[in-house]
């Protein structure tokens, strides 16, 4: 099985300071276990491309495009909010891993890969119409999948988001479109502090208490996700990926592992073969613990390209 590997080299020029957990280290971090696990080789390297200003706008209002885009600074650092700033590179960094997004749908549905991972910064689950917040700029996932469904006319796809963040923007965006199925697991109470409460046919959201290990995480995947996913029989699937639910990373209190990463990633390669024609893209949301984040991405690709 062919898996794509989509990066670009302005993923490692924004920074938002050195205090910064969404750290270049962490694709680094990435970079190096692929190469210790021996599984780089076997990966179809891609550059991303940038993302077009209209198929942003398939997800994000036209004023808030504007707005990041005019907050681009020349020099140092602009906060758009306590935790997300720009650096003069961002911007290029959000357009390309948005772009990267929208090239790994295409390049699947064509049927050039069978899958793809798509290792960007910055991230875009927190991201909404039209605020930037939790680190991200672009929503990247919704970006695909608004892509999947306006330009290659597919009608059902579905997101699964286990970074241990609720993915409020992508609920946020496409919470009136029942085309888009997006299943998120998240600790809760914790930031962004809402999604627990949700009442929706097509919006899964499976809060879990700080503490919860690969036993009781399964178990709820199982039993609340699962179901859900087969029922809505997508025609593609994507992944916000995030890895900071790992026992070792400190952002939160959660106690999965590597194994459990390649767990899930089995469970939803299930739903892609039976429904998707096996295909989907995966986007790198969380992780900040950087040996926990390479070895769990090398587990998530290692099962994606099932080596």
């Amino acid at each position: 099985m062919h898996t794509a590997y989509i990066t670009h080299p302005s993923f490692l020029l924004h920074t938002m300071g050195s205090w910064h957990p969404e750290s270049p280290e962490r694709l680094r971090a990435i970079d190096d276990r692929l190469h210790a696990a021996h599984l780089f080789d076997f990966l179809t390297h891609l550059e991303a491309q940038p993302v077009q200003r209209s198929q942003l706008l398939r997800v994000h209002d036209a004023a808030y495009i504007d707005f990041v885009e005019a907050a681009s600074p020349r020099e140092g650092f602009h906060a758009l909010d306590p935790d997300t700033s720009m650096n003069p590179h961002t911007l290029d960094a959000a357009r390309h891993a948005a772009g990267g997004a929208v090239m790994a749908v295409d390049r699947v549905i064509r049927g050039e890969v069978n899958n793809a991972f798509v290792a960007c910064r910055p991230p875009g689950h927190h991201a909404t119409r039209n605020q930037a917040m939790g680190f991200c700029f672009f929503n990247n996932v919704a970006v695909a999948a608004a892509h999947a469904l306006d330009a290659h006319g597919l009608e059902r796809v579905a997101i699964v988001d286990f970074d241990v963040h609720h993915g409020n923007g992508t609920e946020a965006i496409f919470t009136d479109d029942p085309r888009v199925m997006l299943c998120s697991t998240f600790q809760h109470p914790y930031y962004p502090h809402c999604g627990a409460d949700t009442v929706s046919e097509h919006i899964i959201n499976v809060p879990l208490p700080a503490g919860t290990t690969g036993p009781v995480y399964r178990e709820a995947f199982t039993a609340q996700i699962m179901p859900r996913l087969e029922a809505h029989r997508p025609q593609m699937l994507f992944f916000s990926a995030g890895f900071d639910g790992h026992r070792e990373d400190d952002m939160a209190q959660f106690g999965l592992v590597e194994a459990d990463y390649t767990w899930i990633t089995g469970q939803v390669m299930g739903v892609a073969a039976r429904h998707a024609e096996g295909r989907i893209v995966s986007l790198l949301e969380g992780g900040y613990d950087l040996s926990a984040l390479g070895r769990s991405v090398a587990a998530h690709i290692k099962t994606l390209a099932e080596l």
